[in-house]
């Protein structure tokens, strides 16, 4: 390859090593045994010392490479000085070695904006569902998600001692998704993925609209697109305002690079200006495929209950 990767490139390439490390993080915390918690706004909105260090990790390390792209992160964290051992300079070579799409060349760093969540399904991660936990860094051009990287920081936890864990999968428009294996449902089978902790009658509603065969309630926006890719569920369908910017990120990047769709319940795209609200007010409904059959069967009560959006 002629010349020096673009900068996009290197940017995922970057976040690649920065959410591995981020994940690295998460573990060493909970084996701590001291996780830090402090309650954001309730007992389903937490924060634990694993969200502060990941995000100072990741945001203070992207930062120090990329010092004009705008980071958004979930945690409202003063800016000190932080600790040398929490920085990453490493790249994902393998990233840097593809070839970069042609509308993405020239981006420079001031017209990007990277959403992070540091820890995606905490109140898992506290209640030892570790499956469900994933480190997020979406990235943005335009207002759309056009990279994204997932971690999971305890892939293969279950397997028993000696067991590998983490993985980390990352797509991008134009490039495609990788880390995991593309699997779809069997086309007959409906099987909806939807929140375990922030459920109520406007979400049990939207669910049972879509006549699925099966319900899975799992925490974590991430874990949720995971579920989506591999096979394991058809929609993701989450008719609140539970969700936001930096939640659905870095996974509408992944699904989007793998064929699948994510928008509000109205079908409609959600921006990622470095400007708009964070909040997700129309709620969330992710496909792999048959994006339209899932949004004309949101009733109509669901998308009046939405409409502050």
């Amino acid at each position: 390859m002629s010349g020096s990767p673009a900068l996009v490139l290197r940017l995922v390439a970057s976040a690649y090593s920065v959410a591995e490390k981020a994940g690295s993080i998460v573990r060493q915390v909970l084996h701590s045994g001291d996780l830090g918690i402090v309650e954001k706004t309730g007992a389903n909105d937490l924060q634990t010392l694993a969200d502060r260090l990941a995000q100072q990790s990741i945001c203070a390390s992207l930062s120090r490479r990329f010092p004009k792209i705008t980071i958004i992160g979930e945690e409202e964290l003063l800016f000190e000085d932080v600790k040398e051992e929490l920085i990453e300079n490493g790249q994902a070579d393998d990233i840097l070695q593809k070839s970069c799409p042609e509308g993405y060349k020239g981006l420079k760093e001031e017209e990007l904006v990277v959403w992070v969540d540091p820890l995606d399904g905490t109140k898992e991660y506290t209640e030892g569902l570790l499956d469900n936990v994933t480190v997020l860094i979406g990235i943005a051009y335009g207002g759309r998600a056009i990279a994204g990287v997932i971690n999971q920081p305890f892939y293969n936890y279950q397997v028993g001692a000696g067991a590998v864990l983490g993985r980390t999968m990352w797509g991008m428009a134009g490039i495609g998704a990788f880390g995991f294996q593309l699997q779809e449902v069997p086309g007959d089978q409906r099987i909806v993925t939807t929140t375990r902790s922030h459920s109520n009658k406007v979400v049990t509603d939207c669910v049972d609209a879509m006549e699925p065969h099966e319900v899975i309630r799992v925490g974590g926006a991430g874990n949720k697109i995971i579920q989506l890719v591999e096979g394991k569920a058809s929609a993701y369908v989450f008719a609140s305002q539970g969700c936001k910017k930096w939640d659905t990120c870095a996974p509408e990047a992944i699904l989007h690079a793998a064929g699948g769709k994510l928008t509000d319940m109205f079908g409609n795209s959600y921006c990622y200006d470095a400007n708009v609200k964070h909040m997700n007010s129309a709620g969330v409904l992710a496909t792999l495929r048959n994006h339209d059959y899932y949004v004309s069967r949101v009733p109509q009560s669901v998308l009046q209950a939405l409409k502050s959006d």
